[in-house]
């Protein structure tokens, strides 16, 4: 699976500047076109804060935080949010940290989404999920909150579940009553030490939603 991941992501540089011949567009395509875009908003759901930055809750931050690092990408102070661009093999992924705090997440993703013209299919929530074990993956084209506030609020304001959610498990070890605790809680010392690698791989997930599609994506990565 890794070599088949590591293969994916090879190219040269010529491939990745190939310029495409534009043909024109009339009027009756431009739906067709919109569904082409090779444009994607990852959004990162998390709370702004010194004291959230190691939350589990914000796990949305923290993955899209170690991808931009990675990539060398820098964030930028915009409307709602924060934003960093990335572009990879003829691909533009936009990752946005909403500003709102999590339970009015909609409205920034409303925000992006619509300025930069990013169509439904492209669009890549990342969020906490109780229901997994710590580190599990679980990627699914549209579904349910699922309890989750952020996710809540975006099926609002976007009027519709039909986005791709990346959810990340954080487990369900907290004793009857403390699930806000343990939500707005840091990761343990055995979590921190197994994080690394799981931001990596998630890092791995992003990139193959936007180059190789999201059913690619689920098979390689569901369940790891």
């Amino acid at each position: 699976m890794i070599k088949w991941i590591k293969t994916l992501f090879s190219s040269t540089k010529t491939e990745d500047n190939t310029d495409l011949m534009k043909p024109e567009v009339h009027e009756h395509q431009k739906n067709n076109i919109k569904s082409m875009s090779n444009k994607y908003l990852i959004v990162g759901l998390g709370n702004i804060g010194t004291e959230y930055v190691n939350t589990r809750h914000n796990i949305g931050f923290k993955i899209v935080d170690f991808f931009a690092k990675k990539e060398g990408i820098p964030f930028e102070t915009v409307k709602l949010g924060s934003l960093a661009e990335y572009k990879f093999k003829g691909r533009t992924f936009l990752l946005l940290k909403p500003n709102t705090f999590m339970n009015l997440s909609g409205k920034a993703v409303r925000f992006w989404m619509d300025k930069e013209n990013i169509p439904l299919e492209n669009i890549m929530v990342i969020a906490d999920d109780l229901n997994l074990s710590f580190g599990t993956i679980r990627i699914k084209p549209k579904g349910s909150d699922g309890g989750h506030n952020g996710l809540k609020n975006i099926n609002l304001i976007l009027n519709t579940t039909n986005y791709t959610r990346f959810r990340f498990g954080i487990s369900d070890e907290f004793k009857k009553g403390k699930q806000i605790d343990y939500v707005l809680g840091e990761w343990d010392e055995d979590e921190k030490t197994k994080l690394p690698e799981r931001l990596e791989l998630a890092s791995e997930v992003i990139k193959t939603f936007g180059t190789a599609g999201l059913e690619n994506a689920m098979t390689a990565f569901n369940g790891k």
